[in-house]
């Protein structure tokens, strides 16, 4: 896989479980303040999108996994 493609995978599965931590109708409903990580989630993926710079991709590419194309 590449660098592009673990952070969207990544980022997907944080949406993902922080909604199912969340949501007050979910079997694993924790707290409402998940919601806040969802939140942070997509700003980050927005940022990233504007200014074509994404931290977890630059971390990535420092531990060898290879950049998208």
């Amino acid at each position: 896989m590449t660098t592009w493609q673990i952070v969207r995978v990544v980022a997907g599965a944080f949406i993902l479980l922080s909604l199912a931590l969340g949501i007050p109708g979910s079997p694993l409903f924790v707290s409402q303040w998940w919601l806040a990580f969802t939140a942070f989630v997509g700003i980050n993926l927005l940022q990233s999108g504007l200014t074509k710079w994404c931290l977890m991709e630059t971390l990535l590419r420092k531990l060898g996994i290879q950049p998208g194309a």
